[in-house]
């Protein structure tokens, strides 16, 4: 049964992980954006929306979001095999390398900034079972494994991968397309509520049984940015 968590002591230390300026390489990957965006199937900020929602409600909930939640699961019961195992069962079935490559970078960045500003937190466990490659340390990984020990509530810390996913998303277009700061300002306040219901939805799922991605257009898209003849990410 998953343990109740003692209240939050700083919310502060929490939104410095939602910042878009976190140094985790968030900016440097469109994740198939940028192929959408090439081939036409993106060029209005209405059909990024289209596209934002479609991943929210059909992979970055039901999949990533899952992974946040099983951190506050396992850990508590130091169940670490099952945590690992979710871990590499969500990064084999990526299909993508560069998405995967992404993934773990993004992660292992965070778990490296994470400790930088947070030593005191208790990093041996995950460090070992990343060196003992027990588990890839994925970016909803370490963004769970970090806003667990920061005693950030569950629905806070899904609901705030979420929309650290979202502001990335809308940030890459404002790079590929032309939509102005305002435009996807306006865009992000949209999104709120979509993230809202997007976990509603996802919250009560069991990360080994419930977890699922329906974005066969994305997921070909990932795989063709791999052979982009020019382009502006890495993913």
């Amino acid at each position: 049964m998953q343990q109740a968590q003692p209240p939050m002591t700083n919310w502060l230390s929490y939104v410095q992980l939602l910042d878009s300026a976190l140094p985790i390489g968030g900016f440097s990957h469109s994740f198939g954006l940028e192929s959408l965006v090439q081939n036409g199937r993106v060029h209005t900020s209405a059909h990024l929306r289209e596209y934002v929602e479609t991943m929210l409600v059909q992979s970055w909930a039901p999949i990533d979001a899952l992974a946040v939640k099983a951190v506050y699961m396992y850990t508590p019961q130091e169940q670490w095999e099952k945590l690992w195992k979710i871990d590499q069962m969500q990064h084999v079935q990526r299909t993508s390398l560069e998405t995967r490559e992404g993934v773990v970078k993004m992660g292992r960045r965070l778990q490296q900034l994470g400790l930088s500003i947070y030593p005191e937190l208790p990093w041996s466990q995950l460090q070992e079972a990343i060196r003992q490659q027990k588990c890839f340390g994925t970016h909803p990984l370490i963004h769970g494994w970090l806003s667990y020990h920061l005693q950030v509530p569950l629905s806070m810390a899904a609901e705030g991968y979420l929309y650290a996913c979202t502001f990335t998303c809308i940030n890459s277009g404002l790079r590929l397309m032309s939509i102005g700061q305002t435009e996807g300002q306006r865009l992000l306040a949209e999104m709120l509520p979509v993230i809202a219901a997007a976990w509603k939805q996802a919250e009560h799922g069991d990360p080994f049984e419930d977890g699922f991605g329906n974005t066969p257009m994305a997921e070909m898209a990932m795989m063709q940015h791999e052979n982009l003849y020019s382009r502006l990410f890495m993913s």
